[in-house]
């Protein structure tokens, strides 16, 4: 596969397929640049080359999903009554391009901090993905949702790294690919359990 972009923004829970930390995957997100390596046996032919014109999404966080607050049973996550707030604070994104398939990697570091109402010992932090071609009516090319959790510590604020490695979606052709553009954001939804699929008689 040959990387078609890698570039910086600003964990969910990433597919073990990649021998690295989660620390580690976003660090190399967030690399400066890429080294040439020579092509390994059974690279992909030119014909599986990117198009010179596609290029990797900018990544942007939803409006209205940039923060997750959580209270105190039965309250509202205002005041004395909040237990924890979740931030985004940095991104990243590349891609790679193989058979007319985009493979995108999505890095999300944010923070926890307690409220007054104090927090669990774990937070469970739930983010969705979401490759978009925005305009006049947007429509959404793949989304997919995540979870990660992390552990409190005394102090009340803890940083959390969720690395989305498995966003694939079809390459778009020409300069489609201009109007596209990865929105993350928090999604309490991800959180609730799949229903469960009715037996048929």
């Amino acid at each position: 596969m040959a990387a078609i972009s890698l570039a910086i923004g600003y964990g969910m829970l990433a597919s073990p397929a990649w021998p690295q930390s989660i620390t580690d995957r976003f660090k190399s997100l967030f690399g400066g640049g890429t080294s040439e390596e020579a092509p390994a046996p059974g690279a992909p032919s030119a014909a599986d080359q990117a198009p010179s014109d596609l290029s990797c999404p900018p990544v942007s966080i939803r409006a209205g999903a940039s923060t997750y607050q959580v209270a105190a049973p039965g309250k509202q996550p205002v005041g004395n009554d909040l237990r924890f707030q979740v931030t985004i604070t940095r991104t990243a994104r590349d891609c790679t391009y193989n058979s007319g398939e985009i493979t995108a990697r999505i890095g999300i570091q944010g923070r926890v901090i307690a409220g007054p109402a104090g927090a669990p010992s774990s937070v469970d932090i739930p983010i969705r993905v979401a490759v978009v071609q925005s305009g006049v009516q947007e429509k959404t090319i793949a989304t997919k949702a995540y979870r990660t959790s992390v552990s409190m510590s005394e102090d009340g604020s803890v940083p959390f790294t969720l690395v989305a490695e498995d966003m694939v979606y079809p390459a778009p052709p020409g300069a489609v690919g201009d109007s596209y553009i990865f929105y993350i954001g928090f999604d309490p939804q991800a959180l609730k359990p799949e229903p469960k699929a009715k037996k048929k008689k």
